[in-house]
């Protein structure tokens, strides 16, 4: 028996959610709910914890191979019988970690501070809590004059002056594993939904005169369970101004934070100006010194190395902008790669999709791409070359180096002064 397990309790239907696809599936932000959950337990050093699942079993194990030991609650009987279905995978363990796949955003930081917290207390159980404006529909934290908690007090059941509490319980648990499962043996099913409940078995250990502690994050966004595709709205706009106060900190200007969007995993170097109604998704990267927006969408598999500028109503994906490259109005660029000091015209268009495969357009440095200019990839065009407006350059129909490309479909004319690099 060793150190510190974890559990996670991802078996919910979301009957709310309305959906086909398990609720801990659902995308937020560029990952699922379950997997942010997941990076913040990988984080705490939890690298394959326990999943319990249930409702749409097969998929949630197709997604957690690898990444956790996942084991099936065959009947959702509550969170007291969840936990009880992952004892023998818990059984190496003298403390556990109790979360909730649908519970994504929780922090590393309060995470490890529970842990902490739990491990100086010498207690049986340590429970995160916050302050609520409106602790509508949470359960209550009753202390004691020590500040040990005494009680939870669900919102039905407690007084009006326990009701006027604003400390709620988040439902992030830590557990020393033994008195945990003893505890859970002593739950009775729940008269009205027939249920196991683990709050059932915290108040069982504080009748056995165990100790229960807690720890009380200072961010109330943390305890926004995904219930509902509200609820989902809700947590996708916090993930999203966690990351723009993280970029304004660092060394990014965002001009609007209210209609700019930026998956928490995009990089973003230092200098870059990002105008308003951009959108950042993940796997996307962004050098020093760029220009981002407005209205763009930089989409995954995207770079944009130094100095680069990115304008209106301009989407990238799966490309490559190299330093000081220029889209700056009215472009696609897909599966592409644009070289050092190259402008790309108004209205140009990356055609990478022939209805069966998609395929790279590779455009080198210094090269003038005229406005309205359709590349049929594959294709290439060469180092300085010039491309009409309007021209349309078919697939396999490369441009050679400081040529000029014209018409439809585009052909070569003699070198001018501007293909000779005079422009």
């Amino acid at each position: 028996m060793s150190g510190f397990g974890c559990v996670v309790l991802a078996a919910g239907k979301g009957t709310r959610f309305y959906s086909d696809t398990p609720k801990v599936l659902h995308d937020l932000h560029g990952r699922s709910i379950l997997q942010h959950v997941l990076d913040a337990a990988a984080a705490c050093g939890f690298n394959r914890p326990v999943v319990v699942i249930g409702h749409g079993a097969e998929g949630v194990w197709r997604f957690l191979k690898g990444k956790a030991v996942p084991v099936v609650q065959k009947r959702q009987l509550g969170t007291a019988d969840a936990v009880k279905s992952a004892k023998r995978e818990l059984s190496r363990f003298g403390d556990i970690a109790v979360l909730y796949g649908d519970v994504p955003l929780v922090r590393k930081e309060t995470l490890e501070s529970l842990i902490r917290q739990h491990d100086a207390s010498a207690s049986s159980c340590t429970v995160l809590t916050v302050d609520m404006d409106d602790p509508s529909g949470y359960g209550r934290i009753i202390r004691d004059i020590s500040g040990g908690v005494k009680a939870i007090v669900e919102e039905k059941e407690a007084t009006p002056e326990e009701k006027e509490i604003r400390e709620i319980n988040v439902g992030l648990y830590c557990f020393d594993r033994r008195d945990l499962f003893e505890a859970i043996s002593k739950v009775q099913k729940s008269k009205i939904k027939k249920e196991f409940y683990l709050t059932d078995a915290i108040a069982i250990l504080l009748e056995d005169g165990k100790k229960v502690s807690a720890f009380k994050t200072d961010d109330p966004d943390e305890s926004i369970g995904m219930n509902s595709r509200a609820d989902l709205a809700k947590a996708y706009s916090v993930l999203n101004r966690r990351k723009i106060k993280e970029l304004i900190n660092g060394s990014v200007t965002v001009l609007d934070p209210a209609t700019t969007f930026v998956s928490p995993d995009a990089r973003i170097g230092k200098d870059t100006v990002i105008y308003p109604f951009t959108v950042i998704e993940k796997d996307v990267v962004i050098g020093k010194r760029c220009a981002i927006g407005p209205f763009c969408r930089l989409r995954p598999g995207t770079v944009i190395e130094d100095d680069a500028e990115i304008g209106n109503f301009v989407e990238i994906v799966r490309s490559t902008l190299r330093s000081h490259a220029k889209a700056k109005h009215l472009t696609y660029l897909g599966d592409a790669v644009v070289g050092k000091e190259t402008n790309v015209g108004c209205g140009t268009i990356t055609a990478n999709y022939d209805g069966k495969k998609k395929s790279r357009t590779v455009i080198g440095d210094k090269v003038f791409v005229g406005s309205g200019t359709i590349l049929v990839a594959p294709v290439k065009v060469g180092n300085g070359a010039v491309t009409g407006a309007g021209s349309v350059i078919l697939k396999n129909k490369n441009i050679p180096a400081r040529s000029v490309a014209v018409g439809v479909p585009a052909r070569i004319l003699n070198k001018s002064k501007k293909a000779k690099g005079k422009r």
